[in-house]
C-alpha cells in the first residue's frame, strides 16, 4: 500500500471524526436542554488538546484498517470496526454509570453514536483502501 493511499484515507478518516464529533456535541446540547441537565464545557467546546487526540485516533484506526485490507481480509470489515467501537465506548459507558444506576439517554445515545463513528470510519477506509 503507498504511503500517498494511506494519507488519503487517513485525511478522510480524520474529517469523520471531526464532523461526527461535532454532530455529537450538537445532539447531546439538544437533549441536555430537553433534560434540564447541561453538557460538559469540556466536551461543548473543541479545544487545542482534541485536535492532536482526534488525528491520532484516525492515525491508529487508517493503519488497523491497512492491515486488515492489506493481509488479514477484506470481509467482515464492518464487525471489526463495530467491535474497535465497541472496545471504545463500553469503558466509557461503565465509567461514568455504575451498574446500579440507570442509563440515561444521552449517555446511550453517545454509545451508539460513538459506536457507529467506527463503524463509518471502517466503511471510509474500506472505499479508500479496500
Amino acid at each position: 500500500m503507498s504511503l500517498g493511499r494511506l494519507i488519503l484515507a487517513w485525511l478522510a478518516v480524520a474529517a469523520w471524526f471531526a464532523a461526527s464529533r461535532y454532530a455529537l456535541v450538537r445532539v447531546r446540547m439538544r437533549l441536555a436542554s430537553n433534560e434540564l441537565q447541561q453538557p460538559d464545557l469540556a466536551e461543548a467546546v473543541f479545544t487545542r488538546a482534541a485536535l492532536p487526540v482526534g488525528l491520532a485516533e484516525a492515525v491508529v484506526v487508517t493503519l488497523l484498517a491497512s492491515l486488515w485490507f492489506d493481509s488479514l481480509g477484506h470481509g467482515g470489515w464492518w464487525l471489526l470496526f463495530a467491535l474497535v467501537g465497541l472496545v471504545q465506548t463500553v469503558p466509557t459507558l461503565v465509567h461514568h454509570n455504575s451498574l446500579f444506576r440507570r442509563v440515561g439517554r444521552a449517555q446511550l445515545v453517545r454509545f451508539v453514536f460513538d459506536t457507529l463513528r467506527y463503524v463509518v470510519a471502517g466503511g471510509i477506509l474500506a472505499w479508500r483502501l479496500g
